[in-house]
C-alpha cells in the first residue's frame, strides 16, 4: 500500500481570524496563502500565519478531521492551537527548516 501525506491545518490573521483547511502538500499550500494566490476567505482576511497542523496518512481521516474542526466553536479551536503553539508562532519556518 502506497503511503501518502495529508495535513489539516489552521491559518490565522494578525487579528486571529482563523481558516481551517486540508492539503497533501503543506508547504506549498501555506506559501499559496502567504502569497494570496487564490481569491477567497484567506485573501480577504489575510490569514497568512500557519498556527497549527496535523499529519494524516489517509485522506478520509484528514477530511473527517477538517470537518470536525470546522464544526467547532471558536474557543475550542483556540484551545487546540494553544495546546501546541501557545504563542501563536508562525510554524511555516519550522516546516522549511529555518
Amino acid at each position: 500500500m502506497k503511503h501518502h501525506n495529508y495535513y489539516v491545518y489552521i491559518m490565522a490573521s494578525i487579528s486571529r481570524v482563523l481558516y481551517t483547511g486540508v492539503t497533501n502538500d503543506l508547504i506549498r499550500r501555506v506559501e499559496e496563502h502567504k502569497m494570496e494566490v487564490k481569491e477567497g476567505f484567506t485573501e480577504q482576511y489575510k490569514c497568512s500565519k500557519l498556527v497549527y497542523y496535523e499529519y494524516f496518512g489517509n485522506i478520509e481521516d484528514a477530511i473527517y478531521r477538517e470537518k470536525q474542526i470546522k464544526g467547532w466553536m471558536r474557543i475550542k479551536k483556540i484551545k487546540l492551537i494553544e495546546q501546541e503553539n501557545s504563542q501563536w508562532n508562525d510554524l511555516y519556518n519550522q516546516l522549511i527548516g529555518e
